[in-house]
């Protein structure tokens, strides 16, 4: 199977020091998406890696596709109208969820 870019650009730039036991120690930063997202931004800088928004959730996807399985997060509930083109009845309060493109 064909790597990804987050798991290319983790093993590239991350697993010489980062190990699996790293991510499972009692005393992680991780805690959350949010957090996922931080410290691989954090990191990154520290090694003056230069890596944009999408390579860091490139990244932060693959960590928590592999190791965490953190929720996904970024729901925005927006209100629609029954007239802008959904069918009627679809949903009596014309509600949607659309997870936002950077949740994962």
């Amino acid at each position: 199977m064909a790597q990804g870019r987050g798991e290319l650009l983790y093993a590239t730039h991350c697993s010489a020091c980062h190990t699996v036991q790293l991510h499972w120690r009692a005393s992680k930063a991780v805690t959350d998406w949010p957090s996922l997202r931080a410290e691989v931004r954090k990191w990154q800088g520290e090694a003056r890696l230069a890596w944009g928004e999408e390579d860091i959730l490139d990244v932060a996807r693959y960590l928590n596709d592999s190791i965490y399985h953190f929720a996904k997060s970024g729901a925005t509930v927006l209100k629609i109208s029954p007239t802008a083109g959904f069918p009627q009845g679809s949903d009596p309060n014309g509600l949607l969820v659309r997870v936002t493109e950077d949740a994962f």
